[in-house]
Formats: C-alpha cells, sequence, structure tokens
C-alpha cells in the first residue's frame, strides 16, 4: 500500500514547512510541497492529496493582519477545490499561522463569531507549554486522549482564541470542536504563562463540526524527539511531535487502505 500523500501549502514567508515534511515522512507519510504558484498554474490540484498541512511561519510577512494574505491567495486559485476536499472528509490542517490562514478562509466556524486575534500580553510569546486532549476526534483520541499533558512549543504573537459570547463557546463544547487546550505540566488548564496568549478557557486547537478541519496554535512539528523537549518529562517515552504525526498518518492510512 502506498503511503498516505500530503501536502504541504507553502507562499513567501512560511518557514516551518521543513519540520511538518520531515515529520510527515519520519511517521510514513509521503509529503510534498506545494506553493500556491503551483496550485494557479495547474501544476499541482488539491485532489491528488490525502491531507493537507498550512505550516507556520509569517506568510506575506503578516501584513494586514495574520494569515489573510495566504488565505486570499488560497481562496481565488483553488477555494473550490478545498472546500471539496474538505467536504469529502480528508483532513485539512493549520499550524500556528497556518491555523490563522484556516480562520481567515472561514473554514472554523463564524468569523465573527470565532477569531484569532493579539496575545493578552501584548508580545510575541516563543517557548514551551503544554497541551492536554479534551476532544473524541478519531484522528488523534488513541494518541492524546485520557493520557494527560504533552509539552509543546509554541511561537505567536496573534494566538488568543476569543468567541463573541458565552453561547458560542457553549457551541464549540456541544460539538466537540475544541480539540486540545494548554495545561500545565499536570494537565489543568490554567493561565498565564502555560495559557500563553490568554485564549478563552485555555483552547490551544479548534476543529469544523466534522472534525476534519484542525487548527492548532503548538508546533508539534518541533518536538518530534524526545531530547527537543525544554523540561525532563520521564513519562513520556514518545515526543508529542511523534505522536501527532503518527496519529495523523495511521489515520489516513486506515481511511484509505
Amino acid at each position: 500500500m502506498k503511503p498516505p500523500k500530503v501536502g504541504i501549502l507553502l507562499m513567501e514567508g512560511t518557514n516551518n514547512e521543513t519540520e511538518v515534511f520531515f515529520s510527515v515522512r519520519r511517521s510514513g507519510g509521503d509529503p510534498d510541497y506545494v506553493h500556491v504558484s503551483d496550485l494557479a498554474r495547474g501544476d499541482k490540484s488539491i485532489s491528488e492529496y490525502d491531507a493537507l498541512i498550512v505550516p507556520g511561519g509569517f506568510s506575506a510577512g503578516d501584513y494586514i493582519r495574520a494569515g489573510v494574505i495566504f488565505a486570499a491567495r488560497l481562496s481565488s486559485v483553488a477555494g473550490r477545490d478545498i472546500k471539496y476536499f474538505i467536504d469529502s472528509g480528508k483532513p485539512f490542517l493549520g499550524i500556528c499561522n497556518g491555523f490563522q490562514v484556516i480562520m481567515e478562509l472561514g473554514l472554523i466556524g463564524n468569523r465573527e463569531e470565532v477569531t484569532l486575534t493579539n496575545n493578552k500580553s501584548g508580545r510575541f510569546e516563543c517557548r514551551y507549554t503544554y497541551m492536554t486532549m479534551v476532544s473524541n476526534n478519531p484522528i488523534f483520541r488513541d494518541a492524546f486522549s485520557g493520557k494527560g499533558s504533552f509539552q509543546v512549543p509554541v511561537a505567536h504573537a496573534e494566538g488568543r482564541i476569543a468567541v463573541s459570547d458565552r453561547s458560542v463557546l457553549k457551541r464549540l463544547y456541544e460539538n466537540d470542536q475544541i480539540l486540545f487546550k494548554y495545561s500545565d505540566p499536570s494537565g489543568i488548564s490554567d493561565d498565564y504563562p502555560w495559557n500563553p496568549n490568554g485564549s478563552i478557557d485555555s483552547i490551544a486547537s479548534l476543529t469544523n463540526e466534522h472534525g476534519n478541519v484542525i487548527g492548532l496554535m503548538p508546533h508539534p512539528e518541533r518536538i518530534y524527539y524526545p531530547y527537543q523537549a525544554m523540561y525532563t518529562d520521564a513519562k513520556k517515552e514518545i515526543a508529542t511531535g511523534k505522536l501527532f504525526y503518527d496519529s495523523l498518518i495511521s489515520y489516513l492510512s486506515g481511511r484509505h487502505g
């Protein structure tokens, strides 16, 4: 059986694509860089892939607003293809700046109700924290659910998840759209510094209602091996990134096996 093919979407300014590429490959997937210009020229097509990932970075220099220019370019050259891709149930992931792109595309909720905005600290937060899975999402459930906290790096200035009112937050919980929360090492959701940006309810990751569009601010690909951990954590023999990407590739293999 061929390994699942994972497209890594790029434009000028993305800078986390190499870590994602090698994480996918080390976990058994077949990664491929897909520049937005490749899509515009017709050299590559969204339909070729089993999953898509928008990596972190500063796409288009984060001018105007983080992720908005990349989202506009993707929408103009592949908007319909992305919609069909998502409607078919294939995973579409955005990490950090990629999460911002997904939100700008309107793929997770109504942008007037759920948004990513400036960190409460008023500064760029670049360090390690922990996340704990609080969802029943089938892609990551076996690796993360009920297994405590997992160390992850963060690096962003606009990562705070905000909602227009509490009814929106209630709906996110009811629809199982909250995937990971920031936590302290014991797995308890907490305030700053463990919640690095001030996200409501310490939310670190959201999904669409079907669970296949996934946005997360932490960078699991930056902690693929245990030696990349900042803090000693003897309980975790396998690093967060390997668990994350192994889970994705395993899910894709089962879906298309």
